[in-house]
């Protein structure tokens, strides 16, 4: 399968395959991430490409927005992932015209007005895509490719990638305060100590956009693309060089840099979907959403 035909396909990923359970923290699993195949009504793409796996989000009529069965999807596929001793680097890219322009609130508000967590806890078998819930992080590497709208979640899923590429028509994010609500994906702890606070705080408190060449400077992005199918080749590159690499290395290597960062950004992670709840429940949450849906700015009065 070509890397053209990826951002133009749909597939399904099917919620009847799991992993086996993982028998200890220092021992992988045999599980098998299957390639799921093109199709109609799809949400999510996986593609095996030797020891590299391809995970498409693929929502393309509703600008690939994050509903809970495509988050779900994407946290089994990263669990496999990292327990299929066969792969070595994996790759996160959108089809269509955007990467995601994240979250779908409609679909996800019944999880966050019940004060749920959006994983199950029941998943055992799923990794966490924004690193919020899931114990450990992966222990293999992997790169987020981006194109076109890149906003709020699916910029946190991005944040969470170990090495991130972009196109040059990338359209970054981060403006939840405009909309009632705030960063609760992560962005927080990650744009704060990727790009430092100021220039975090700039986008996050204003709600400005910025472009690939800005995500650059700042150090969010390793390379940028000139076109969004060149950015998946570099991506790809990038993962072909990885696995030629030792892979108990690049595991050590991946273990010992988690070690640095992991303890101190954890008990902000955990109180995230908490904070984000009650939110939820205020008059300019349900503001930011009604002026949403009327095409006018909203009017906030900080209850």
């Amino acid at each position: 399968m070509k890397a053209s035909a990826l951002l133009g396909g749909l597939a399904v990923l099917p919620v009847s395959a799991s992993p086996q359970t993982r028998q200890s923290s220092n021992k992988m699993n045999r599980a098998t991430l299957e390639d799921v195949p093109l199709s109609s009504g799809a949400k999510l793409t996986i593609e095996r490409r030797d020891s590299i796996a391809l995970i498409g989000i693929n929502r393309p009529d509703i600008q690939n927005r994050i509903d809970p069965e495509t988050y779900l999807a994407l946290a089994r596929a990263l669990y496999t992932f990292d327990n299929d001793s066969s792969l070595r680097a994996a790759v996160v890219f959108g089809h269509g015209e955007n990467f995601s322009q994240g979250i779908d609130v409609t679909a996800f508000a019944p999880v966050i007005a019940s004060g749920q967590p959006f994983l199950p806890e029941l998943e055992h078998e799923s990794h966490d895509p924004l690193e919020k819930a899931s114990p450990d992080r992966l222990s293999k590497p992997l790169i987020a490719v981006v194109h076109g709208d890149t906003w709020n979640m699916a910029h946190e899923i991005f944040l969470a990638a170990d090495i991130r590429v972009a196109a040059n028509n990338t359209n970054f994010g981060q403006d939840e305060n405009t909309h009632g609500r705030f960063p609760g994906g992560g962005s927080t702890v990650r744009f704060v100590r990727e790009a430092g606070w100021g220039n975090a705080m700039r986008y996050m408190l204003t709600g400005e956009h910025w472009n690939a060449d800005e995500a650059y400077r700042m150090g969010l992005v390793q390379h940028v693309a000139n076109s969004a199918s060149n950015a998946l080749s570099v991506g790809l590159d990038i993962a072909k060089r990885i696995s030629a690499c030792a892979p108990l290395g690049v595991r050590t290597t991946l273990e010992s840099a988690h070690l640095a960062i992991v303890p101190y950004e954890t008990p902000a992670l955990s109180k995230l979907d908490a904070q984000f709840g009650q939110l939820f429940h205020t008059r300019d949450f349900a503001e930011g959403r009604k002026a949403d849906a009327e095409a006018r700015k909203p009017e906030f009065k900080g209850y």
